[in-house]
């Protein structure tokens, strides 16, 4: 192990353990991680070789920001803001009410409901479109929103994979591994990754539906809200419609040369229909508390929070962290395919719980086809395990994926400080279901 990738696994193991520890200054623990890793930088520039083979300059690890997800964070908040101001929420929390006969299974028919956007949408921008209507339903009944937010934030998760363009780590798959959209649900004859997540989906709303098994108490329906201005919920279906029109076009990696949108289109879209919004309001409702609202609402704790975590695991990547983890787990696996398979879920499992999925599957896929082969197993076979280990397992902690992330700076927002341990508690055996029944079928199937 070089000295920059034992320096920089210190860093990053005592990043995670502060942020696990102190919920309240995570945002100050990245950004100070992700300064000393360009420091680290400047440093090897100032001293060359000093810490070895290692470059991470400032123009670097700008370039290691997620700008889509800043902005559709951004956005996407923005127009949540009038949505909400319009009392949408509100009345879809009422038809849901009506059609509900308890507590409990309100919460599971917002966690499925976020799962089949999610597949289609990137799950941050889920999050935030969901996430409102179950704060109106709590607020209405005055109970506690945490663990209904929880629950829609790692179904969100769990659904990304199902797709094609459900989220990033598929899209590098389907490159690595020549994919289609088509490929998802139906591979050579054999049931597609969509299936194999879909059982994850229902095994998980058991477990959903136990841990809510209490709330049996009945929901009393007083009638529904009124709602006199419709275009914000316009604005947020446009955003959506948009969103899913355009994951049918591929990023760059995965064109194979030809046409590809560029990789801010999805916050694009989302800032662009907030700030139709805010012209509406501004030179036409003439409505300028509205505006400041909006712009006051969006969540600049949870963007500063993602920012720094995006700059520390580049950092990491340049260091050779994820490179020298993913090196060791190829050579756990000693020639046998079920000893291989097994440990390239789990470990990605656990890896993805404290460290970006996106960064370690594109090492990963990259070492799949050499570990098949030496295995001797249809490479399937590890590309599916991976996925699927590597995408669930940042439903393990609150800061193992960015829709978490998002999730719980709603609920800060409302004044709940949500601690790693409640999280947790529905965050763990979501992810076990999930992984358990995607593990066993992926096995079944491609072995």
């Amino acid at each position: 192990m070089e000295k920059i990738t034992f320096i920089a696994l210190i860093i990053f193991a005592v990043t995670y353990i502060l942020m696990m520890a102190f919920q309240k200054i995570r945002p100050y623990v990245a950004v100070g991680s992700a300064l000393l890793f360009i420091g680290l930088g400047i440093f090897q520039i100032a001293v060359p070789g000093a810490l070895g083979d290692f470059s991470f300059t400032p123009i670097e690890a700008l370039k290691e920001i997620d700008w889509n997800v800043i902005m559709m964070i951004a956005g996407t908040m923005g127009t949540v803001y009038l949505f909400i101001e319009s009392k949408m929420p509100q009345l879809m929390s009422d038809v849901l009410i009506s059609k509900m006969s308890s507590v409990k299974w309100v919460v599971v028919a917002l966690s499925l409901f976020a799962g089949v956007v999610s597949a289609f949408v990137d799950n941050v921008a889920t999050v935030l479109m969901i996430a409102p209507v179950a704060l109106a339903f709590c607020k209405k009944l005055n109970i506690s929103p945490v663990s209904s937010i929880i629950c829609i934030a790692v179904s969100s998760n769990l659904q990304g994979a199902a797709t094609l363009v459900g989220d990033t780590t598929s899209i590098l798959l389907a490159k690595a591994a020549n994919l289609d959209f088509s490929d998802f649900f139906v591979d050579d004859g054999k049931a597609g990754m969509f299936w194999i997540v879909e059982a994850g989906a229902l095994v998980s709303a058991f477990i959903i539906l136990f841990m809510f098994r209490k709330e049996n108490g009945k929901i009393e329906f007083s009638g529904r809200t009124v709602v006199e201005d419709k275009f914000p919920t316009f604005l947020l279906v446009a955003t959506v419609v948009s969103l899913i029109a355009v994951s049918f076009i591929p990023y760059k990696e995965a064109a194979n040369g030809g046409f590809y949108k560029p990789a801010i289109t999805n916050g694009l879209i989302c800032i662009f229909f907030f700030l139709v919004g805010i012209f509406r309001e501004l030179f036409i409702k003439k409505n300028k508390e509205i505006v400041s609202g909006a712009f006051k609402e969006i969540d600049y704790y949870t963007i500063v929070l993602l920012t720094g975590l995006f700059v520390v695991i580049g950092g990491v990547k340049s260091a050779g962290v994820v490179d020298f983890l993913g090196e060791k787990i190829a050579q756990l696996g000693n020639g046998s395919s079920f000893v291989v398979f097994t440990i390239i879920v789990w470990m990605s499992v656990l890896l993805s719980a404290f460290i970006d999925n996106i960064p370690y599957t594109a090492t990963m896929l990259s070492l799949v086809p050499v570990i098949a082969a030496g295995a001797g197993v249809e490479p399937k076979l590890l590309y599916y395990g991976l996925l699927c280990g590597a995408t669930l397992g940042g439903n393990l902690t609150p800061i193992g994926a960015s829709a978490n992330i998002t999730g719980i700076g709603i609920l800060r927002k409302e004044g709940y400080e949500v601690k790693s341990s409640t999280f947790m508690k529905f965050g763990v055996p979501f992810t076990l279901a999930a992984v358990i029944t995607g593990y066993l079928l992926i096995w079944f199937i491609w072995k």
